[in-house]
């Protein structure tokens, strides 16, 4: 690597330890560890959800899937657009108001036992195991991603790369909790943008052009460029029904409920919708653009950046898809911007490692160490547990991460389907329906996780070649309706949710 590349790159590092100790010093207990104390203004929160939401699927996973496949993996996004803002538009607001009518809840497993007034608590410890088992994959998806990036840009080993990956992301994670996570996530969400937007814009330059780069492509492969031919009407559901995902995803909807006033949603909600549109198109152009680019390239060059190329037909393919950002950014740029935009990379994967790592810890701190084994554990002793969990669901995942083989995307759809299936229709639900109940939202969730899992593992292919999050966002919907109708809601909890509705019409 050059030196001003990794000038660039070390300076980015060493900017988000140092938000770490700053933060570390503001926080001061529970609430501001996994919450900030609902402090965020809409444009960081916005920022933060939309970093933390894309992830390195956005400049690896996305790009990777346009370069191998062509627009057929466009309905995807398109699914997540979509998603994304009905989840601004209809659930940011009404949870802002609803956690904190429901005894101040600070993690979603506490609204839920909140919300139904669960004295047993049974539900938060089931919600947070379905956090904490959806979550090791997910934040494995990033360490897999962080691998590949720093295999790619300092020649290491992928073990070697997994590992100080792992120790940068859990560093300033561990120091700041929820502030150092959401405006790491603010810088990183920028970052990311102006990167989706100048790579594309600079690789089409080079190509002649948007004519001759959508010319080149359709002769490599004219598919390419169609977004229905050779896709069945059962892959474009399955793709689109990304967007159901959002509604439970806790490392997203968790900004909801940080934002310092209800007020500040529509702002926020026009931020996060505009730089992910804006990002979608940005990473469909460098996945697209990137098959012409690369087949008109001197191997030579190539190999020079230690990028991998295989030849079929006597077309120059990369050997990994999901690297052709790295490459872009090496090939195209001066090494001090080509570190800039490496750190971009950084950026989307760390933005949402870190907000798992923190949604898992404090599932482990309030949801299991303080609701189950100590119920009088003070505030700065949850925060030291919630620190430790950190550590220890940070090695579990990237003991998961440690083969090099794991694709992002398999990774990210497989815990997006559990989270989406097992929290959606109940987060969903809870917000807007008096009638739902405690039995009702338990049997729910644990219907959803359960049908992603044993849909994805042993049902996939042939009549159930569909991606699972549809069929478990259904069955958990029915389920949770169905036994709801069976019981009766306590008057206390119909009195809050009236009180919610209250609130929101105001």
């Amino acid at each position: 690597m050059d030196t001003a590349t990794f000038v660039a790159f070390f300076v980015y590092l060493l900017l988000l330890l140092i938000i770490g100790v700053i933060m570390y010093r503001m926080t001061n207990d529970l609430s501001d560890y996994v919450l900030g104390g609902r402090k965020l203004g809409p444009t960081v929160a916005a920022l933060s959800a939309g970093a933390s939401d894309m992830s390195g699927w956005l400049l690896l996973g996305l790009p990777g899937a346009i370069y191998l496949s062509g627009l057929a993996e466009a309905w995807m996004a398109i699914g997540l657009a979509v998603g994304a803002y009905l989840n601004w538009q209809f659930v940011a607001k009404r949870l802002r108001i609803y956690t904190e009518v429901s005894n101040d809840s600070i993690t979603i497993p506490d609204f839920l036992e909140n919300r139904f007034k669960d004295t047993s608590h049974v539900l938060r410890v089931i919600s947070a195991f379905v956090i904490l088992l959806f979550f090791t994959f997910y934040t494995s998806s990033g360490m897999v991603a962080g691998a590949k990036l720093f295999e790619a840009s300092f020649g290491l080993s992928y073990q070697s790369a997994l590992w100080i990956g792992t120790i940068v992301v859990v560093s300033y994670t561990l120091l700041g909790g929820f502030l150092a996570v959401a405006w790491t996530d603010f810088i990183q969400g920028s970052l990311m943008f102006l990167a989706l937007i100048v790579v594309p814009i600079v690789a089409l330059n080079q190509m002649g052009g948007l004519n001759e780069a959508v010319q080149a492509v359709g002769q490599i492969d004219a598919t390419h460029l169609n977004m229905i031919k050779g896709v069945s009407i059962m892959a474009i559901i399955s793709s689109i029904a990304w967007g159901l995902g959002y509604f439970g995803q806790p490392h997203i909807i968790v900004r909801f409920m940080a934002l310092r006033s209800p007020k500040d949603v529509p702002i926020a909600r026009f931020i996060g919708t505009t730089w992910m549109i804006l990002g979608l198109y940005g990473s469909i152009f460098i996945g697209l653009v990137g098959l012409a680019f690369i087949s008109t390239q001197d191997v030579s060059i190539l190999s020079k950046f230690g990028i991998d190329v295989i030849t079929e037909n006597g077309i120059q393919y990369l050997d990994d898809p999901e690297k052709i950002f790295i490459a872009f950014s090496q090939i195209l740029f001066h090494p001090l911007v080509s570190g800039i935009l490496l750190a971009a990379i950084l950026s989307a994967i760390m933005s949402t490692i870190d907000s798992q790592l923190l949604v898992s810890s404090s599932a482990v701190a309030e949801d299991f160490y303080k609701a189950i084994f100590r119920r009088s554990a003070s505030d700065k002793e949850l925060v030291w547990v919630g620190r430790i969990a950190t550590l220890v669901i940070a090695l579990i995942a990237a003991i998961i991460a440690m083969n090099p083989e794991s694709s992002v995307l398999e990774l990210v759809s497989y815990a997006w389907a559990g989270f989406g299936a097992a929290f959606g229709p109940i987060i969903l639900l809870s917000l807007f329906w008096r009638r739902i109940t405690r039995n009702g939202a338990l049997a729910g969730i644990i219907i959803g996780a359960v049908t992603v899992i044993v849909w994805g593992d042993f049902l996939s292919g042939g009549i159930f070649d569909l991606y699972e999050i549809l069929p478990g966002f259904l069955l958990n919907l029915i389920v949770t309706v169905i036994v709801s109708l069976f019981g009766e809601p306590h008057e206390s909890v119909e009195a809050e949710f009236d009180e919610t509705v209250a609130r929101v019409k105001e």
